[in-house]
């Protein structure tokens, strides 16, 4: 029984060992050609990764180039650019540089009496245009150049170079003398539209010469050797000028006294000729005039004084200049001077002060920041006297007003009224009289950075 059970069993254990034989088989090959596959899959996921790594290098390199192109790239060297007003370039060792300007466009009229026959009604000027770039150089040096355009051809105003070292400053180039705190504060900072008339009359202007300041504390001490205006060279003349300032604090309030002196020397067969405007500078009649004068020198000697507390100011001046005339039994002299109190009907607001002269006033709360800028309204008298002896130039009286109103840091707008009263005028009305008045009106839009 058990025999045919075993044969059995054999015989089917060998008809069915080839055909698993043969499944086994086929499984290995197909086994074989899954791995295929996935070392092919694997192979291609590798290269689509390459191609991404690729694109995405071929694309940072376009962004690289675009921004390059773009903006090129500047390398870091300690540059630093910060802005007050205008772009201030700094560098390494101490150079910097910054541009600056501004801009003064006047218009108003001037009524005089009828039947003189002079030049009267609306006039507008372009009064400044100027621009120019200052800075300092390394060691201590410093320079400043200023042209005007406003005339219609460039003039050169400030063309100088500075050395300072401790308490001591150094200039040498075209600049201004050392003549009246209203001389010396820029036109940018004016309370009317043109300063006191005797500024003007007895011809303040820049030149060129050698300077010295000392300055520590409250006193400043000026003093130079001049020449002419550049305009003007070769010169014909030759000036000593020194002015000394003590400008203390007292409490929250500002005081300036100050003195002044001038010597000119003038070339044998030189002249002198003092005369002025009515207030504004775009009339060319001038209603005071003394005429040319034979001049060996000149000798001027001014004081001014002045004060701010809060938003009130009051500031007086007062200069004598005398001409020596060759052949005179005695050398004329004359006088300019003017009071003048302001104050700033917008609350924060106050006339700004800087190494003895005024300076530029930040309004408590300009209009770009909602505000309404800074308000302030002045009264002033202005006397000018160009009679004495043999020369007889007139008498000029200024009764003025003034409002000024500054919408931001670097812009303003003025409007000046004057009513002008003449004696011994240059020009006499038809019945003979030189002794009448005059009204003016000037408005001033301003812009400076």
């Amino acid at each position: 029984m058990k025999k045919p059970l075993l044969i059995s069993l054999a015989a089917s254990t060998a008809l069915v060992a080839p055909a698993a034989h043969a499944q086994t088989d086929e499984v290995t090959a197909l086994r074989a050609q899954i791995e295929m596959l996935q070392a092919q899959v694997e192979t291609l996921s590798a290269r689509l990764d390459e191609i991404e790594d690729e694109a995405d290098a071929t694309q940072a390199s376009v962004v690289a180039n675009t921004a390059a192109i773009a903006a090129p790239e500047v390398e870091d060297d300690g540059i630093e650019v910060g802005f007050s007003g205008a772009p201030e370039i700094e560098g390494e060792g101490g150079w910097s540089f910054k541009p600056f300007g501004r801009l003064n466009i006047d218009a108003g009229t001037v009524g005089l009496p009828d039947g003189l026959g002079l030049e009267e009604g609306f006039g507008s000027e372009l009064r400044r245009a100027r621009i120019g770039v200052e800075g300092d150089i390394p060691g201590g040096f410093g320079y400043k150049i200023e042209v005007d355009f406003a005339g219609g051809s460039g003039e050169l105003t400030d063309a100088l170079l500075t050395y300072k070292t401790g308490d001591v400053k150094l200039t040498v180039g075209q600049h201004n003398n050392f003549q009246s705190l209203e001389e010396l504060t820029s036109s940018r900072w004016s309370s009317f539209i043109e300063r006191a008339a005797f500024t003007d009359a007895f011809g303040f202007e820049r030149r060129l010469g050698v300077s010295a300041e000392y300055k520590s504390g409250d006193v400043m001490v000026q003093t130079g050797v001049f020449s002419d205006n550049i305009e003007d060279l070769p010169g014909k003349t030759f000036s000593l000028d020194g002015r000394v300032v003590y400008s203390p604090e007292i409490g929250d309030a500002q005081l300036h006294l100050g003195g002044s002196l001038h010597l000119t020397d003038i070339e044998s067969g030189g002249t002198v000729r003092y005369r002025q405007r009515p207030l504004v500078h775009f009339t060319s009649e001038r209603l005071v005039n003394t005429g040319n004068m034979d001049a060996e020198s000149e000798f001027g000697a001014g004081l001014e004084a002045a004060a701010i507390a809060g938003p009130f100011h009051i500031v007086g001046e007062g200069f004598w200049q005398s001409v020596n005339m060759p052949g005179a039994a005695d050398d004329p002299g004359f006088f300019g001077g003017y009071v003048e109190v302001g104050y700033y009907l917008t609350g924060g607001d106050s006339r700004g002060y800087k190494g003895g002269k005024f300076d530029r006033t930040r309004p408590a709360n300009p209009i770009d920041e909602g505000g309404p800028g800074a308000w302030q309204v002045n009264l002033r008298y202005d006397h000018l006297d160009l009679n004495d002896g043999s020369i007889v130039g007139g008498t000029q009286n200024g009764y003025m007003a003034s409002l000024v109103w500054v919408p931001t840091d670097y812009t303003r707008v003025s409007a000046s009224y004057g009513h002008l009263e003449y004696d011994n005028a240059a020009y006499a009305l038809p019945g003979g009289s030189t002794s009448y008045s005059a009204d003016v009106i000037g408005l001033r839009g301003q812009i400076d950075f």
